[in-house]
């Protein structure tokens, strides 16, 4: 019992901990990118969000690929 309890919380450390990992790397990727751009205002606001979510979910999918955590599965079986 005590097993399936840590296998759980193991299993939502890491989880927690890919979100992290790519949340950090998408920040640094996108702001690497927006430094080299030399855009500013709101255009820069906009450009960067949009590389950051495809940075943030491109490193998830990969993580999901390499390490098996299932971040998109929705219900899937």
């Amino acid at each position: 019992m005590i097993c399936m309890e840590f296998a759980d919380v193991k299993k939502w450390v890491i989880f927690f901990l890919g979100i992290l990992v790519a949340i950090i790397i998408a920040d640094a990727l996108s702001n690497i990118v927006m430094n080299y751009s030399g855009l500013t205002g709101w255009v820069n606001f906009v450009i960067s969000f949009v590389l950051y979510a495809v940075f943030f979910f491109a490193i998830l999918y990969v993580l999901e690929k390499v390490v098996g955590i299932e971040f998109f599965g929705f219900g899937r079986e």
